[in-house]
């Protein structure tokens, strides 16, 4: 399990428009934020990118860098980049699953086409949203098993408003025994 103020795992890919991704070179001024998505096939991952693509320059006001990520090839990849009008979103692709799997995310499993007659790939990843420190130690994560009910981005841009100002922590960190539990 991931926590947050501890290192991720390590994350390259290739990326439509913006040359390769390497979350180990990445240098953002606070933070950068990961968003993976199922694919291609779900209609509502193109909406939540569409949002999030008009929001990047936000983030960006914010010293936010940003990708968007999934397990589809290029070709799908490049489809869903037009499908939602991507002008600011770095757009990454090839995500392997076992990498996937090493963040955390759920794995599905295809039932063919969706309602929008896109085939589903034989295995993809369910939805997940990440904030990492420069120093790619977790901030803030939400993980999915479901499409539905995703983190909104616009309250997401407040938070970090508040976390800015105040210096706020990550939270969520501690791992230790809890009360009850059986030594």
């Amino acid at each position: 399990m991931l926590l947050p103020r501890q290192s991720v795992p390590p994350l390259a890919l290739p990326t439509l428009a913006h040359g390769p991704f390497d979350l180990a070179r990445e240098i953002p001024d606070r933070f950068t934020l990961l968003c993976f998505y199922r694919g291609l096939h779900c209609p509502i991952c193109a909406t939540y990118l569409r949002d999030l693509d008009a929001k990047v320059e936000e983030f960006a006001q914010r010293g936010v860098n940003v990708l968007a990520l999934s397990s589809d090839g290029e070709e799908r990849a490049r489809q869903m980049a037009e499908k939602i009008g991507a002008s600011k979103l770095r757009i990454g692709y090839d995500l392997p699953l076992t990498v996937a799997r090493d963040w955390g995310l759920y794995v599905s499993q295809s039932r063919g086409k969706t309602s929008i007659g896109i085939e589903e790939p034989a295995l993809f990843s369910e939805p997940g949203v990440f904030l990492l420190r420069p120093d790619r130690t977790l901030f803030w994560l939400s993980v999915q098993s479901m499409p539905f009910a995703r983190p909104n981005f616009g309250e997401l841009l407040q938070a970090l408003d508040f976390v800015i100002k105040n210096n706020y922590p990550a939270r969520g960190e501690y791992a230790g025994e809890l009360p009850g539990m059986a030594r």
